[in-house]
């Protein structure tokens, strides 16, 4: 097939894309049935393939069949399996793409965190009707994001890569150009499998796809109905509470802001990063949203993650980590490759890992009020980080920092920061009682952001202490539950409203921020634009607008980091944990508006938790509650439990 030779194919649009993954590593699978990002076993090894960031030699798999005049796809309902038609003259193929996963043996009853799996990718071919002529190529690469293929090797079950990677499959295999074609003719009912795995396969794993699809499939239904949300848009925040999971580290309970490196802000700009790595705000912000939902496993196993990595003796609490704690990530360019649509540099490693960034210390006591509120008890490690959080913003919060965007110039007093240094040290009252030390700093912080954080004369609130223009991360002001003028903080909503929206969508700001180039409108601050109209009583224009941000998603309900306003097309890592969450959360806050108006949505995150886990849509959660406290036993599902024959 002329579409599957090396280098006839272009980077699909980031919009054509679907993720799998295992809770462990992950692979994006585009419309036409090509994996071009895979990393097994952990989300920020060396991809397998990568012809997303290299179109001619960066790896690739594909599948199809001749004659395709069709493709359609979609995730089996609550799953992250992914499930792509090719229709054709002759006859039509499903393929089934999944990394199989499940709980582990060892597993407490209703435990959704405790998982085995075994790295492996599984692409399963179904002749649906007719008869199909089915063509793969696999074109993996070596590691090191190296741009040659390993040696492959035909064997009688498959096709060996030097490295100890196997891809068992039937049908006619060649090599060809360094790749290895494989090709088989399907007869309607007809089954076939193929399964790339790593050196530790033994035996045939051809023989277990049965059982590891319905344990898989068994694994994620079971996890989506644990969802306490029953309000509207139900299958919206479902898509988006999988994505989030699919995002989470099993091994250790770190979260990723996304799988993917160096997918750019700006069409050949050089505005790509790597986001493969646990930024304590952003698991923050997806666990208030999980939490909510009725999700409490993922909770715990990132308090787990807090107290083993960000406790280290004589050191401070970092912006982000590793998945496996690292507090070093050093960023380097990788100039072998040309980037996607030769946007460069490429890559990995991030440097804002050594930044100070105030907020970040307001989301994580800010979180850990939430959980209190729904009942969990913070241990004694925490609570003595926790503590020395607050103590570390009491003497560091009149330094200037590279904020919230982690700007790459030279540091600022970002208002948005001093907010969040207050919120730290409310909550730190709220939680452990206040402190003379607390209480006095809260003041002056307050005072500050009055003083020097309003531009003209009061009349908004501005991005940066004694400037003029105004930043998109102010629209989550209304709700902090922070004593700020309700006229300042509309005036700063219509400010945001007349500067930074374009269309449906917002961007974080407009002014200079050390680094060349452009970037799209990000997703998540428009989303938070939803809230901000909620807080101020324009509940119809806030409902009309979150429905159509609903339409700007993908065909399977996935979103990257950015889109660009003029033409739609999605733009940085992909898929991003701070959209899906944004869209949970706004999801929420509007069933919270119906009921309550305005007045419900004042206060904490904590208090709306709390109303949302009291109503109807947390009547599940609150049965799951009791069950965590021994009042009630509910029924164990075994079909969940991953055995695997290596």
């Amino acid at each position: 097939m002329e579409r599957l030779l090396p280098s006839a194919r272009r980077q699909p649009p980031l919009k054509d894309y679907a993720l799998i993954g295992d809770c462990h590593g992950a692979a994006l699978v585009s419309k036409q049935g090509s994996i071009d990002w895979c990393t097994l076993l952990r989300f920020d090894a060396d991809p397998v393939f990568f012809h997303l960031l290299d179109e001619d030699r960066g790896g690739t798999w594909e599948v199809g069949i001749e004659g395709t005049v069709r493709t359609i796809r979609e995730y089996l309902p609550r799953t992250n399996i992914l499930c792509t038609r090719f229709e054709s003259d002759s006859g039509v193929l499903d393929v089934i793409d999944f990394m199989p996963v499940g709980r582990s043996r060892s597993a407490g009853i209703h435990d959704y965190v405790t998982l085995n799996a075994p790295g492996w990718l599984v692409r399963r071919l179904e002749c649906v009707s007719g008869t199909v002529r089915v063509t793969s190529r696999f074109a993996p690469r070596s590691a090191g994001f190296s741009t040659e293929a390993p040696g492959l090797t035909i064997e009688r079950d498959g096709v060996c890569c030097d490295g100890g990677m196997k891809v068992w499959c039937n049908g006619e295999v060649r090599l060809q150009s360094g790749d290895a074609i494989i090709e088989s003719d399907l007869r309607e009912g007809d089954r076939q499998s193929m399964v790339l795995t790593g050196m530790d396969a033994l035996s045939d794993p051809r023989d277990q796809i049965d059982a590891l699809f319905e344990t898989t499939k068994a694994y994620w239904t079971e996890w989506s109905e644990y969802s306490r949300y029953r309000g509207p848009y139900q299958d919206a925040v479902g898509r988006s509470a999988l994505a989030l999971k699919l995002l989470t580290y099993a091994p250790t309970g770190a979260l990723v802001a996304a799988p993917t490196t160096s997918l750019p802000e700006e069409i050949g700009g050089g505005r790509n990063w790597d986001y493969r790595f646990c930024w304590m705000r952003d698991a923050t912000y997806a666990l208030f949203a999980l939490s909510v939902l009725g999700y409490s496993g993922e909770g715990r196993r990132f308090t787990e993650f807090l107290t083993r990595h960000c406790l280290r003796e004589g050191s401070v609490m970092r912006i982000m980590y590793g998945i496996d704690g690292s507090p070093f990530l050093p960023e380097r360019a990788l100039d072998q490759l040309s980037g996607y649509h030769r946007s460069r540099p490429v890559r990995v490693g991030n440097d804002a890992a050594e930044q100070r960034q105030l907020d970040v210390f307001g989301e994580v006591l800010d979180w850990a009020e939430l959980r209190v509120s729904l009942g969990e008890r913070l241990g004694a490690d925490e609570t003595a980080l926790f503590k020395s959080v607050a103590d570390h913003v009491c003497k560091t919060w009149r330094e200037p920092d590279q904020g919230l965007w982690e700007m790459r110039g030279e540091p600022r007093h970002f208002t948005q920061g001093k907010i969040m240094a207050w919120v730290t040290l409310d909550r730190a009252a709220r939680l452990f009682g206040d402190r003379p030390i607390w209480r006095e700093n809260r003041d002056a912080i307050l005072c500050a952001i009055r003083s020097q954080g309003c531009a003209d004369d009061l009349q908004y609130l501005a991005q940066s202490f004694d400037a003029e223009g105004t930043d998109a991360s102010l629209l989550q002001v209304p709700l902090l539950g922070m004593p700020l003028d309700d006229a300042l903080i509309e005036r700063t909503i219509l400010k945001i409203e007349a500067d930074l929206k374009d269309g449906d969508f917002v961007y974080r700001y407009r002014v200079d921020d050390g680094l060349p180039g452009g970037e799209g409108a990000f997703m998540i601050t428009s989303f938070w634009f939803v809230g901000a109209l909620l807080s101020v009583g324009r509940g119809d224009e806030a409902r009309a607008l979150f429905e159509r941000l609903l339409s700007h998603a993908n065909d399977v309900g996935l979103y990257a980091e950015q889109i660009d306003p003029a033409s739609g097309a999605f733009l940085g890592n992909f898929p991003q944990a701070f959209t899906h969450l944004s869209l949970i959360s706004s999801a929420q806050l509007l069933a919270l508006y119906e009921r309550g108006g305005r007045k419900a949505l004042r206060g904490t995150n904590a208090a709306r938790a709390r109303n949302l886990v009291g109503s109807t849509e947390g009547l599940k959660g609150l049965a799951y509650a009791l069950f965590r406290h021994g009042k009630i036993r509910l029924r164990s599902s075994q079909r969940s439990v991953l055995r695997i024959d290596r």
